[in-house]
């Protein structure tokens, strides 16, 4: 099969190797598309290496067609061949054919293309991770969302909306900020013209019950600042920087705060089929609706990766990037 193979921390270029073999409790998926992530780009440039025992090719949603499954696993399993699917994947997304547990696989609704397919799995699970099995969001709580613009933002703009959230966004420009409106959050700021802790000190007082942070680095004590009494910081990425100087302890203690690092890549199998289940009990239907969508900014043949990653190095996506596969 071919692949997306990485030839230096810059350059992505196709090679061939074998087609996946698959356990029982795994499926093969002919790969239709593929959802980008950030975690795409550290990978490529040394800084995300995949879990032990897992693909080193790039790639951690897909979406496609069942092309395998042992028939044992098959009979025990409301999937079988031809099912069009989507699914996390630890590793190996970026190539024609990709082994999933099956326990991870989520069923596309009837009327979703591939393309929105690669957009749900990894985005919506994150951000349902974050907000209600770490952060344990209730109805009618405050959110602060950052980088609301990007895939893991829109899809918790709109889970938390889905619970009657007060939501607020940051994002770096207007079109960025629209987008988000358009979502459903309540409140913007443009970062680059206003401090959110400023603003959250004149509109919200009491703090925000959750805050979704990827930027990490000096935004920590920034979002301690922001933060409600007993609120909860719940840290995905840091693409502002590993490391947070001076945090202020007292009021951690004074604030009763709440912070957890998080990531879904190196959790183990059982957690995330448990996750998925729970997923779907709680929002499947609100996909099925179309009440939660998956936004995609743009859609790449897969032959024109390097650009697709250009865009995303650059922060130019509003929502997913997405490679189709041919």
């Amino acid at each position: 099969m071919q692949y997306i193979a990485v030839k230096d921390a810059q350059t992505l270029t196709f090679e061939q190797t074998s087609t996946p073999e698959c356990n029982d409790d795994e499926c093969l998926i002919e790969v239709k598309a593929i959802g980008i992530n950030r975690a795409d780009i550290l990978q490529k440039q040394g800084k995300y290496p995949p879990p032990s025992g897992e693909s080193e090719i790039l790639g951690l949603e897909v979406s496609g067609v069942i092309a395998k499954m042992p028939p044992n696993t098959m009979l025990n399993s409301e999937f079988s061949v031809g099912d069009r699917v989507c699914a996390i994947v630890a590793g190996g997304g970026y190539a024609q054919f990709a082994k999933v547990k099956v326990a991870h696989l989520i069923k596309l609704p009837i009327h979703y293309s591939f393309e929105q397919g690669a957009s749900i799995a990894e985005v919506f699970l994150t951000a349902y991770q974050s907000l209600f099995a770490i952060a344990e969001l209730q109805p009618n709580q405050n959110v602060l969302i950052h980088a609301g613009a990007s895939g893991v933002g829109t899809a918790a703009i709109q889970l938390a909306k889905a619970i009657n959230c007060q939501v607020t966004v940051t994002a770096s420009n207007t079109e960025k900020i629209k987008a988000c409106r358009a979502l459903g959050a309540d409140n913007s700021i443009n970062y680059r013209e206003q401090d959110f802790v400023t603003w959250t000190k004149e509109h919200q007082p009491k703090g925000f019950d959750v805050i979704l942070d990827v930027v990490g680095g000096d935004y920590l004590n920034k979002n301690i600042n922001c933060l409600a009494l007993d609120g909860k910081i719940v840290i995905l990425s840091m693409l502002g920087g590993r490391y947070s100087d001076s945090v202020d302890v007292a009021k951690l203690l004074m604030k009763r705060a709440n912070i957890h690092a998080t990531t879904l890549r190196n959790r183990s199998d059982a957690y995330k089929s448990e996750l998925i289940a729970q997923f779907m009990k709680d929002f499947y239907p609100l996909l099925q609706s179309q009440q939660l969508t998956p936004v995609i900014g743009h859609i790449f043949h897969w032959q024109e990766v390097n650009q697709a990653h250009s865009v995303m190095e650059a922060n130019q996506n509003i929502g997913k990037l997405v490679l189709m596969v041919s």
